[in-house]
């Protein structure tokens, strides 16, 4: 193990490049890259790893929410997952998407799963092997989960709402200007629709890279709890909840609170502000 993973809450939910350069081969585990860009993966790929695109391939394509529990099942199926397979997730822009396929697998009780920390960037940087091959597995038959557990790490908005009422801490990990309300999205991205600007009241902003080093791993311990715990002033027994865009760059966050610093009680709310922001009769704070 990494010693830098020793001082995390939850240290098995990591390996770093080297770990898994060595184990390639290795049976039982599955390597998947999720990206924002889903074209990144034909461009190369690291040996063995197959794609899940988290809009085709973890999103139901006419409601919106995930997949349900056959579709989660037929996934793991047509990718050689099974009940007992470890699942290695990495992507780019410092694993958002890789975080984010993870939390999904959670939903579905899939716990033996892990971050290859740093991701993409750093395998590549380390001139680490890649591929254009894409390999085929034989199909499992994974069983269907009896259900997806959207009680313990995910928040609706009614949920969302009534937290914001008890004045229970939120983190909204957006841009700064997102927060303020200056901007409606992401700068160099295209405004997607929300029609208001602004944060959820009572949120704090802490931006989802804040967690992240230049090469896309994930800071020491110590700098995190600086960062949420003296910084933001979350403790361990608060109930949190984290949001952004539509959940991606949050469970980012929620990944670092809950697995790296051992908060129990923390949810993603990926309705996030494409909902909040549209919602009628919302409130919406501004900073600018």
């Amino acid at each position: 193990m990494n010693p830098k993973f020793s001082g995390y809450a939850h240290p098995e939910a990591l390996v770093d490049t080297e770990w898994l350069a060595a184990n390639l081969k290795a049976p039982g585990i599955r390597i998947v890259e999720s990206n924002e860009d889903i074209l990144l993966y034909d461009t190369g790929h690291i040996p063995g790893a197959v794609h899940i695109d988290w809009r085709r391939d973890l999103n139901d394509q006419t409601v919106r929410d995930y997949v349900g529990t056959e579709g989660f099942a037929a996934l793991c199926h047509r990718n050689g997952i099974t009940p007992d397979t470890t699942v290695i997730f990495y992507g780019d822009k410092s694993n958002w998407w890789a975080c984010y396929a993870f939390w999904v697998f959670q939903l579905f009780g899939h716990t033996k799963a892990k971050i290859l920390d740093g991701g993409r960037a750093k395998w590549i940087a380390e001139n680490r092997p890649l591929t254009r091959e894409v390999p085929v597995y034989p199909e499992t038959n994974y069983p269907v989960p009896p259900l997806r557990d959207d009680a313990s790490i995910r928040a609706f908005h009614g949920q969302t709402f009534e937290h914001m009422k008890a004045r229970k801490p939120m983190v909204d990990v957006r841009s700064p200007k997102e927060f303020s309300g200056e901007t409606t999205h992401m700068p160099e991205y295209p405004q997607e629709g929300v029609l208001r600007g602004g944060h959820i009241p009572g949120a704090k902003s802490c931006p989802w890279a804040t967690a992240a080093n230049p090469d896309g791993t994930f800071k020491t311990v110590e700098e995190l709890q600086q960062i949420y715990g003296g910084n933001l002033g979350f403790k361990k027994t608060d109930d949190i909840i984290a949001y952004c865009r539509i959940g991606e760059r949050s469970s980012h966050t929620w990944f670092v609170l809950k697995y790296l610093l051992g908060f129990p009680n923390v949810r993603n709310y990926d309705g996030s502000w494409t909902e909040w922001g549209n919602m009628v009769r919302n409130p919406v704070e501004k900073s600018v």
